[in-house]
């Protein structure tokens, strides 16, 4: 009995005793690794939620949870004897595989952290971006809502945004509105002037500063034109660009200057 007992001590001793420090080992690493995963990924939490969007924040902060959560399951199993060599391709073959099946998502989601980030427009802005313009309703990870003038709702998705052209007309306080007027060749200049000075004089939104440029800007087949270029408060510029249309039409009018229409002249030979 007792050599049978000696033989069962001293196979444990041989084969169990070392794999059982192994599982303890293996156990140590996933609980102390757990548990720092879990603080790295708070404090990425945390740090991220002062700068960007709470909603972007919390997807990222899983995003590094979960990655880094695998590598402590690996150092887990690498512990107890397990080839990890294979299972790290194949894991990296399948996040291959589901990043080329998600590219136009992962595209639009990398290019909605970079419109929280660097933030070209605000909630609120009128922009005109990725082939739509609007007013910002709402920067989503993927998408950016915008609403029309008329009151259409579009959704752009965000990689088109930051792969085209952002213009965005509300971040300046003012702008400038370009007009071109064109009156008849035989009209006197010095008065069209005056009456497009004295018209934007009037209009308590033409800001003074800068002042209103009135200049010709083309000899044209049929028109003189004038180039008419008021500075507004950026919430003014359609009140002041459709206001001033109508006036100078009205003006002109009363004043007797023509606005001429495209026109051709004809010459006959009567040679023949």
């Amino acid at each position: 009995m007792d050599q049978y007992l000696e033989q069962i001590q001293s196979f444990a001793n041989e084969n169990l005793m070392p794999y059982a420090w192994n599982i303890v080992a293996a156990v140590v690493i996933f609980i102390i690794g757990k548990w720092i995963v879990s603080k790295i990924a708070q404090g990425v939490n945390r740090m991220m939620d002062k700068r960007i969007d709470a909603t972007v924040a919390k997807f990222i902060g899983n995003i590094v949870h979960i990655i880094l959560f695998a590598f402590v399951i690996i150092a887990a199993l690498d512990q107890l004897g397990v080839e990890t060599t294979s299972l790290v391709a194949i894991l990296g073959a399948a996040g291959l595989a589901v990043g080329l099946a998600l590219k136009d998502s992962l595209g639009n989601f990398a290019a909605g952290v970079m419109l929280i980030l660097f933030k070209p427009f605000r909630v609120g802005h009128y922009v005109e971006a990725g082939g739509a313009a609007g007013t910002v309703k709402e920067i989503k990870i993927f998408a950016t809502i915008m609403n029309t003038p008329d009151n259409k709702v579009i959704t752009v998705p965000n990689g088109a945004i930051m792969g085209s052209n952002i213009v965005n007309y509300s971040e300046m306080p003012t702008r400038r509105v370009d007009m071109v007027f064109g009156v008849a060749y035989d009209a006197d200049l010095s008065q069209v002037k005056k009456i497009l000075e004295e018209i934007l004089a009037e209009d308590e939104r033409v800001l003074k500063d800068p002042a209103p440029v009135i200049a010709v800007a083309e000899l044209a087949d049929s028109s003189v034109n004038l180039l008419c270029r008021p500075w507004v408060n950026s919430a003014d510029y359609w009140g002041v660009f459709w206001g001033t249309t109508e006036t100078v039409k009205r003006r002109f009018d009363e004043a007797g200057i023509g606005i001429p229409f495209p026109q051709m002249d004809v010459h006959l030979d009567k040679s023949e």
